[in-house]
């Protein structure tokens, strides 16, 4: 199934949706195909649309079989599942993912380790070189601090939270999607906890609500009302990362030295079972059959 124009494109299909009904849409961290079946067994048993992430180790790792695969299965659904690049972190990486026939629905043109004008010109480039390949494309503003398993860490770099502003200025390089930074924290809290400014993504939501949909970092350690803030705020899609993967390594504990079908079964069970409840966290349950 080739990828399809970018007027139909597949990833703002189903966040243009979300944004009209009033509901996110699960962005699943995917690392392995027991992550990636588990986000489409959660979505067709749920009837809720979903996005398959990966990381830029899945090309490190695999080249681009764990992509093809991943699109194989997104694409395959009966529901609308898209496959989308997140923290792509270097121009070159962008482009070879871009490359990838039939690959990535959309990708994260991550340049926010990069100062504030190379940042902005560098996104737009890359927007560009998506777009031409039919794919959207995401970016960040400002720097939402911490990081993940599978990105390049930016707990050293200085943090800065977005302005409705600077969100314009972002939009203006011709991204689909802005992932904002209010408060939010890649990974862990830490002892502080959630302090999120809500008032400063309504704001950005205010200005640039109509033109790009909005994307939630760091959202792990959130709870139903915290989502529910977020999307009435003006979230669309909604990344998660530990709150899937986490059940697979306490099943490979738990099961240790058991048949190693049975582990990847019962693993893959566990995330199905904690995406689902996402989705009904969300508001996505029951929205592909609308």
């Amino acid at each position: 199934m080739g990828r399809p124009p970018l007027s139909q494109n597949r990833s703002m299909a189903i966040l243009n949706a979300a944004r009209d009904g009033g509901y996110a849409v699960p962005g699943m961290c995917c690392y392995n195909m027991e992550s990636i079946i588990a986000t489409v067994r959660a979505a067709e048993a749920a009837r809720s649309p979903a996005m398959v992430l990966l990381f830029p180790w899945a090309m490190q790792y695999a080249d681009e079989a764990l992509v093809l695969a991943a699109a194989s299965a997104a694409h395959g659904a009966s529901v609308p599942i898209s496959l989308h690049l997140d923290h792509a972190q270097t121009p070159e990486l962008v482009r070879r993912a871009a490359d990838i026939p039939d690959g990535f629905d959309s990708i994260m043109c991550d340049m926010s380790h990069y100062e504030r004008e190379e940042n902005l010109a560098l996104t737009k480039e890359l927007a560009a070189y998506c777009h031409e390949r039919g794919i959207a494309a995401e970016a960040e503003p400002g720097r939402i601090e911490g990081g993940e398993d599978g990105v390049a860490e930016t707990a050293d770099l200085e943090g800065l939270l977005t302005t409705p502003e600077e969100a314009q200025v972002f939009v203006d390089t011709g991204i689909e999607m802005l992932a904002p930074a209010f408060g939010n924290v890649h990974g862990e809290y830490g002892p502080r906890g959630i302090r999120l400014e809500y008032d400063r993504l309504e704001a950005i939501n205010k200005k640039v609500g109509n033109q790009v949909r909005l994307v939630l970092h760091g959202a792990d350690p959130f709870d139903e009302e915290i989502f529910q803030r977020c999307i009435k705020a003006g979230v669309s899609k909604v990344n998660i990362n530990k709150g899937m993967n986490k059940h697979y390594a306490r099943v490979q504990e738990e099961m240790r030295g058991k048949p190693l079908t049975s582990v990847i079964e019962a693993g893959t069970d566990a995330m199905q079972k904690a995406i689902e409840q996402y989705m009904h966290w969300l508001g996505s349950a029951g929205k592909a059959s609308v």
